[in-house]
């Protein structure tokens, strides 16, 4: 389908030709997926934090993503590793508030390493009985990846209530007192000094007897759900001029997916990052959504294009 500029888009045909489509009528950007390296769960956007800079809008009350079951996780264990997947990657929301999370790590460890995303509060340490219990079983590991927005406390209880700095740095702690491999999530700012920064960060891994090796992954702002960013558009040129095959092939739609639930729905989304975009919707099954090919249409496609973001630590 070819439409010049200034033509007009019959509605019925203007959401496929957005997808496809820069508003200047290039093609746009697009990656092929190639394996299915590492497999990511949604466990819903409820959580104990209400953060106005959430990237899921996740609150306690939040229901726009819904906590899976065991037995609707399962079937997807099962079929990744069919597929040759190498992790089980788990975010929210926060995981530790659903139900069947350490049921489900425990089915999950038994055949490949585990990575949960947490806040590192309460609902994290009320699980460590269970963890522990977990642990106990010698599988394989289930790592944990805290947030901890700034290195600067204020900063960071500003977003996510007082206190929380304390309380998540005390969680990673107890989780590495315990054997557990921690790493950091954290914010990056805009023209930030990325040495000063991380230099900050580690004299509080020395405070809080963490490792000082230990991963930190940065974010940009990601913006709430459904926001529209004004970012350039990707096009197929931008991949070919700018990027190596490789790159391409590095980029998490390329050898991962994200499995949410969505009213009564199990779906296969592209990433983690691009659940509030039904066009990334791909199939009800693994097998399925490794066919479609992946535009990079979502203004959050761009901090992978230009950044190389990534949520994996493979």
């Amino acid at each position: 389908m070819n439409i010049s500029v200034g033509e007009i888009i019959p509605i019925r045909q203007e959401r496929l030709h957005n997808w496809q489509y820069t508003p200047l009528g290039d093609a746009r950007g697009y990656i092929k997926p190639h394996s299915l390296k590492e497999l990511w769960f949604h466990t819903g956007t409820k959580c104990n934090l209400a953060c106005d800079f959430c990237l899921e809008g996740s609150s306690p009350s939040d229901k726009r993503l819904l906590t899976p079951k065991f037995e609707e996780v399962k079937p997807f264990i099962d079929e990744a590793l069919t597929m040759g997947v190498e992790q089980f990657s788990f975010t929210g929301g926060e995981p530790f508030l659903a139900k069947d999370i350490v049921k489900i790590l425990d089915y999950a460890s038994q055949f490949k390493p585990c990575l949960v995303l947490t806040n590192g509060t309460e609902p994290l340490v009320k699980r460590m009985d269970a963890l522990l219990a977990l642990q106990a079983k010698g599988q394989h590991p289930v790592s944990f990846r805290v947030s901890i927005d700034s290195p600067d406390q204020a900063t960071h209880d500003a977003g996510r209530g007082e206190g929380n700095f304390v309380k998540a740095f005390e969680g990673m702690q107890l989780l590495h007192e315990h054997g557990f491999h921690v790493s950091l999530a954290r914010h990056m700012a805009k023209g930030e000094d990325t040495a000063t920064v991380e230099a900050q960060y580690h004299e509080l891994f020395a405070q809080y007897k963490l490792p000082e090796d230990m991963t930190m992954v940065a974010f940009p702002d990601f913006l709430a759900p459904g926001s529209i960013a004004d970012v350039p558009h990707i096009t197929t040129t931008c991949m070919t001029k700018y990027q190596t095959e490789q790159q391409r092939e590095n980029y998490m739609c390329a050898n991962s997916k994200m499995i949410i639930k969505k009213g009564n729905q199990m779906q296969v989304y592209a990433c983690t990052l691009v659940d509030d975009d039904e066009d990334y919707f791909l199939a009800t099954s693994l097998a399925a959504s490794m066919k479609q090919i992946i535009n990079l249409k979502h203004h959050r496609c761009y901090s992978c294009f230009a950044l190389g973001a990534s949520c994996s630590e493979m």
